[in-house]
């Protein structure tokens, strides 16, 4: 086995993951998934609308259950876990593109809340709250209700919170959606230095192009099924993948009239984003 692969390196495994909903008129949300995330790696999952790849999530955070295969989580298949709640609040953070901060609870309290599940005291969870709030750069905003944050601040907040136990793995749910440009700029920012600095693993489900050519992995989702799966190994790689979800990239794939010096490359690069 490579070095690579070793069982200890996987944080996240999926083995012909499938999720079928309604039984007179079935319809395979998800349709024999395998997925193998490493330890630290950020993944984005994309995909059109209808495609699988929020179910995917729910499977994987275990909010929903598989109608057959295996989800294993750091090294635990879920369907052996009694306690799925005990288990996300242990092992799973989440970051929705609504923040769903408690409006009545400062920032601070906020990030408090899932440590509860833990044997720790006040103190103790009141300490941890300010160093995550220290370390997305909230530290002077600690007692500060949710109306009283920027919406990039109440999405710093959520990122806190979701990392108040030590996850294994982070999900996000479009975490960018609900923010503008210079937000998800810095939200992005924020979650890739998370990555590097404390080992974060990151799996974001998005539609915003920025946000997936920041990952160091793009994994397609289509009908159910994994259709692609891109390792960007380079920052032009990246820019490749935003070409192609350009509207440019997109009237060169469809073979659309472009303009007059572009004509002669076209075919090169019709067959270049049709690999990426």
């Amino acid at each position: 086995m490579d070095e690579i692969d070793k069982p200890e390196d996987i944080v996240l495994e999926t083995r012909a993951l499938t999720r079928v909903y309604g039984e007179r008129v079935p319809v395979k949300a998800l349709d024999g998934v395998d997925l193998r995330i490493k330890r630290g790696e950020v993944v984005a999952i994309v995909g059109p609308s209808g495609s699988g790849k929020s179910t995917l999530l729910n499977l994987i955070g275990a909010l929903d259950r598989p109608s057959s295969g295996e989800v294993i989580v750091n090294g635990t298949p879920i369907s052996q876990v009694r306690n799925l709640d005990r288990f996300r609040g242990q092992t799973i953070g989440f970051v929705f593109q609504s923040h769903n901060l408690l409006p009545t609870l400062t920032a601070r309290e906020n990030v408090e809340v899932p440590m509860y599940e833990l044997a720790i005291s006040g103190s103790q969870r009141r300490r941890r709250a300010l160093e995550l709030l220290a370390l997305v750069g909230l530290a002077k905003r600690g007692d500060h209700l949710p109306n009283q944050l920027s919406g990039g601040e109440r999405q710093r907040v959520a990122i806190a919170r979701a990392l108040a136990n030590q996850p294994a793995i982070l999900l996000a749910d479009e975490p960018t959606g609900n923010l503008d440009t210079k937000n998800t700029a810095e939200i992005m920012a924020l979650l890739g230095r998370l990555n590097r600095e404390q080992n974060v693993t990151l799996v974001i489900v998005t539609h915003n192009t920025e946000v997936s050519a920041a990952a160091q992995r793009v994994v397609t989702i289509r009908d159910g099924k994994i259709q692609r799966d891109v390792q960007l190994a380079s920052e032009l790689e990246r820019e490749l993948i935003e070409l192609k979800s350009s509207a440019l990239g997109q009237a060169i794939l469809r073979g659309d009239e472009l303009p007059a010096g572009l004509h002669e490359i076209a075919p090169q690069l019709h067959d270049l984003l049709e690999r990426v």
